[in-house]
């Protein structure tokens, strides 16, 4: 890609060139973006998409990089956090966020407004279009529980809104997995309640949750999705794998769903741990796990000497 002509052509735009990308993930791993770009509105966003298309760049967005490992090659082409869009507004009973805007942050602009339904997610650490992307869910209430619709821009440059049933949502799941397209702005129908009761919940499920995760070190969040008649951290405990450290990562001594990052590790650690977790719950208990987070980007090359 031509800087210039980036410039030049998306002149609004904050650019970032050969960013490493180890600055923003909450992994605190992954190697350079080509092009690392911030827009700051739906149309900004479009501007960039149809810059991509025409002068035939590659795309992808990161959200805020939670539950996410960018390898440690980097990522080809443009990058577009979306973490400028973060515009959160209550109507009525309808809250109303950009994509960008944090999930944590919205579910207390609820709690503001005496609305009840979104306390579930008062501590998953994630966008708001993550979240919808991926049905983010915890202590028993999912993302689909409580959207009712979402816009997105399709990859020719096309807006949309799909409702929640056309999310055709489930576990870990929506349709917007299968479309390469960028989600905007999602819109959540809630119920009126008593703040106070509210405002207990969320404090209850804030406390359990820092008791039980590693919240101290930084880390990708939940790393396997939960596997039917089972429990991931009990398995990965069972194996006698709890506390195993590969490289600078380490299997959670706090809870065995999570890998840590205790000493400088490298997406590569990350993902040779995952593997090596994976290998092992097969054998030892034939039950697959499959990762809920998501590994993007190019593997570092090795310089082969002679």
């Amino acid at each position: 890609m031509n800087k210039e002509n980036l410039v030049k052509n998306l002149p609004e735009m904050y650019l970032l060139f050969d960013e490493p990308l180890m600055n923003y993930t909450f992994t605190k791993t992954g190697g350079p973006a080509d092009v690392l770009v911030f827009p700051k509105s739906q149309e900004e966003v479009k501007e960039v998409v149809d810059y991509c298309r025409k002068n035939e760049i590659p795309w992808i967005v990161l959200g805020n990089a939670s539950n996410l490992i960018v390898q440690d090659g980097g990522i080809r082409g443009m990058v577009i956090m979306l973490t400028e869009m973060n515009q959160i507004r209550v109507e009525g009973t309808t809250v109303i966020a950009k994509a960008g805007a944090k999930l944590i942050d919205t579910t207390y602009a609820a709690l503001e407004a005496s609305l009840t339904g979104f306390e579930f997610a008062c501590g998953i650490p994630g966008s708001i279009g993550g979240a919808v992307y991926m049905n983010a869910g915890a202590y028993g209430g999912e993302v689909k529980d409580v959207l009712a619709e979402v816009d997105v821009l399709l990859e020719d440059g096309t807006l949309k809104t799909l409702t929640n049933e056309e999310m055709a949502f489930s576990y870990r799941h929506s349709k917007v997995q299968e479309m390469n397209a960028i989600i905007l702005e999602a819109r959540f129908q809630l119920t009126a309640g008593d703040q106070e009761i509210v405002k207990r919940r969320m404090e209850e499920l804030t406390e359990l949750r820092q008791s039980k995760q590693p919240l101290e070190y930084p880390s990708c969040g939940s790393v396997f999705k939960r596997p039917v008649g089972h429990f991931t951290g009990q398995l990965i405990q069972q194996a006698g794998l709890q506390g195993l450290k590969w490289g600078g990562a380490q299997i959670s001594e706090k809870h065995a769903g999570f890998i840590v990052n205790i000493d400088h590790a490298t997406a590569t650690d990350y993902i040779e741990l995952i593997a090596h977790i994976q290998e092992v719950i097969k054998e030892t208990f034939d039950v697959c796990l499959e990762t809920e987070v998501r590994i993007i980007g190019e593997e570092q090359a090795v310089d082969v000497k002679n």
